[in-house]
């Protein structure tokens, strides 16, 4: 299953898929499209989700490796994606039903909020582990997001965190139990739907100007 659009009354909700929802340029065009579509069908808020044991593994590695000469571009695009999510004129919120690895947990961190799956699933910058360096925009992503210890830790030691830890440590801002995540996700986002797109847009790009900067740079 591709990326799928539906709507919560006008809360759109984005799936990104039900197998590893890794980022290929495919799948990358497709959830563009779909967020462009949200904010054209007037969404007042925006939820992103999956299906199975995945929220995202991140960077399509297998695609990368065989198309070297696209890496500029193909990270780029990745880190337009996150700088999209992370500025986006809509409060968001990220159901992470499964496992977020690598760039899918930065996809989640770039949104307003993130409710996780608890019991089941891990929270994970593993690039220590597999000889990846963070580009600057995605560093400068994360530690918008964190606290510099938890960055420290996240970044630099590759630690797989289980919900209870990702909250407490505030990679995420709720747990739910399986099958109650995007529901606990749409109604932790329902009050706050609705607020002006062009202030609420103004305001995150305002606080997060830093970042946004750093993921417009080359990432090569």
């Amino acid at each position: 299953m591709t990326a799928t659009l539906t709507y919560r009354d006008k809360i759109a909700v984005v799936d990104l898929g039900d197998d590893e929802n890794r980022f290929s340029p495919g799948w990358l065009d497709t959830v563009d499209q779909l967020l462009d579509e949200a904010q054209q069908n007037g969404a007042q808020a925006l939820v992103t989700t999956a299906t199975g044991k995945f929220y995202s593994n991140g960077l399509d590695l297998e695609w990368l490796m065989s198309h070297g000469d696209q890496a500029e571009r193909y990270v780029g695009h990745a880190q337009a994606l996150f700088s999209r999510i992370l500025t986006c004129p809509l409060p968001t919120v990220a159901a992470v039903n499964g496992h977020a690895f690598g760039a899918g947990a930065m996809l989640g961190i770039a949104h307003d909020y993130r409710v996780m799956r608890a019991g089941r699933g891990y929270y994970c910058f593993p690039e220590v582990d597999i000889h990846i360096r963070f580009t600057p925009g995605m560093a400068a992503l994360i530690q918008a997001k964190l606290t510099p210890q938890t960055a420290m830790t996240a970044m630099a030691t590759g630690h797989r965190y289980g919900a209870t830890e990702a909250h407490a440590s505030g990679l995420v801002d709720h747990t739910a139990p399986e099958g109650a995540v995007l529901d606990t996700a749409i109604e932790l986002i329902r009050p706050i739907a609705g607020k002006d797109p062009a202030t609420l847009g103004a305001i995150k790009s305002t606080m997060f100007a830093s970042a946004v900067a750093a993921l417009a740079q080359s990432p090569v």
